[in-house]
């Protein structure tokens, strides 16, 4: 089980969110549209998990790529199935709420 664990939310350092928003990062959020219509990150897509592998075209992949959910799980798929597709940096930003200190 810890083998699960450390594979999705990955055992490296964690990654510099604030630098990596600032320099121009897709941040996706894979909630639900009526989770994301209750409050999301300014500038961040919403493309809910179930519906990623179909609007993978929507997001991309020359670009560094942060996924956020409501708690990490969800993100942690999400990051799963990109890197899968071939997007070459993808990190789990866990909570959207996490990230909101990295708002302009």
């Amino acid at each position: 089980m810890l083998g699960l664990f450390k594979k999705l939310f990955g055992s490296t350092p964690k990654a510099d969110f604030g630098a990596l928003i600032t320099a121009g990062a897709t941040i996706l959020d894979v909630r639900t549209p009526a989770e994301y219509a209750g409050g999301h990150l300014k500038g961040s897509i919403n493309i809910p998990l179930q519906s990623l592998k179909a609007q993978m075209s929507k997001i991309k992949k020359d670009k560094p790529v942060i996924t956020v959910c409501a708690s990490g799980m969800r993100s942690a798929s999400a990051r799963s199935l990109l890197m899968a597709d071939g997007f070459a940096e993808v990190h789990n930003g866990g909570s959207w709420m996490s990230l909101k200190k990295f708002e302009s």
